[in-house]
């Protein structure tokens, strides 16, 4: 039997997952969906998750391929960072895409099974366990060699996250009628590995994000100051009439008296932010990622921009790269739209830019908090 076959196995029959076996809190899983993309990661084999909101990360593998004895556990431990560092709009996101249901995909497949799940306890009980790294971790296979059972000592020395382990081996038999009989058996666990969780802000310090987005673009509106009150007044219908965001936990300016915003992403000393502008001049409207120089947030701009052929198609539209005032190379889209004075041009730039803030949200702050986590995590 192939890999994939029993990624179809572990999909349409969960409860077959001796999971009771390992950690009872985990018990009553439900199948979401199949190679879930987790960052650059990979894709994990099966993704299910409890109707309490506990995350369950199956990975299915032939133990004859020898790859996957020595590859497996360090690379479902590589599914579990990923995941310990996204949002619940992270989550929410990927789902939708995998499984083509739209926004509400991981409740709409929650609430088929337990009708009765309420909306914000779900959201808040996921989110609290993936910033814990609350997951259980299963690795199955068709023949567990008994070598493998050595990996309790390996994971000891990775206990940055709070979950648990279980390997299982997951024989399936043909039988000559042409079913399958699948015959489960637990064959090594861990207890939970703990890890103490200090809640505060993602990563940057309490800083006006006007006056950090001032150094990156002065020339934006050359007018700024003698037009404050009405540049204000733009950002304010923008930000209370057009501005609709995927992820929740995107923090969102206050209406500048510049022409321009500060999105402020996750990276240390606000060292990364989007900085959405205008130019009434021009008639001009637009957004780029920004940086301070020498800076977490540079690092992360850098390693972005050099995979570019990965990150264009995601953002899709005209986005493109050019160069800052520092000569370094950054992401932006812009759209000459004509008057912004006039109302009818003035909404559909304002619709414009909403869709690409949007974006560009979803598509650079999850990869900005996952460059910075692994430059820290060198670090130490």
């Amino acid at each position: 039997m192939l890999e994939a076959q029993i990624q179809e196995l572990v999909h349409a029959h969960s409860a077959a997952l001796p999971i009771a076996e390992i950690d009872p809190m985990f018990v009553g899983a439900i199948s979401v969906c199949r190679e879930m993309q987790l960052g650059k990661a990979g894709r994990v084999d099966n993704f299910l998750i409890t109707p309490s909101g506990l995350p369950v990360l199956v990975e299915c593998k032939l133990w004859r391929n020898p790859e996957a004895r020595r590859e497996v556990i360090g690379q479902i431990l590589d599914y579990a960072k990923v995941l310990s560092r996204w949002s619940f709009s992270d989550l929410q996101r990927e789902v939708a895409r995998r499984t083509g249901m739209g926004p509400d995909a991981l409740l709409q497949l929650v609430r088929t099974v337990t009708p009765n799940v309420d909306e914000i306890q779900f959201t808040d009980a996921v989110t609290a366990n993936l910033r814990r790294g609350r997951f259980l971790l299963l690795i199955l296979g068709d023949g567990v060699r008994e070598d493998v059972e050595a990996i309790a000592g390996y994971l000891q020395i990775h206990a940055g996250l709070h979950f648990t382990f279980g390997l299982v081996e997951f024989p399936v038999y043909r039988l000559p009628s042409g079913e399958h009989l699948v015959a489960p058996r637990v064959v090594a666990r861990t207890t939970s590995i703990l890890r103490n969780v200090v809640a505060a802000p993602e990563g940057f310090i309490v800083q006006d994000p006007n006056e950090v987005a001032a150094e990156e673009d002065a020339e934006v509106d050359p007018d700024r100051a003698a037009l404050a009150a009405t540049q204000q007044a733009f950002w304010k219908e923008f930000l209370d009439a057009h501005l609709q965001l995927d992820d929740r936990t995107q923090s969102v300016p206050k209406p500048a008296r510049q022409g321009y915003l500060a999105f402020m992403l996750p990276a240390p000393q606000g060292s990364s932010w989007l900085t959405v502008y205008r130019d009434l001049h021009k008639g001009e409207v637009g957004v780029f990622l920004s940086a301070s120089q020498n800076s977490p947030g540079e690092i992360a701009m850098n390693e972005i921009v050099a995979n570019w052929d990965e990150i264009k198609p995601a953002l899709n539209g005209t986005a493109r790269l050019t160069n800052d005032k520092y000569n370094r190379t950054r992401i932006i889209d812009s759209k000459t739209v004509g008057n912004l004075n006039d109302a009818a041009i003035r909404k559909a730039a304002f619709d414009w830019l909403a869709e690409r803030v949007n974006t560009f949200v979803n598509v650079l702050r999850p990869r900005i908090r996952d460059v910075v986590a692994d430059e820290a995590g060198r670090a130490d």
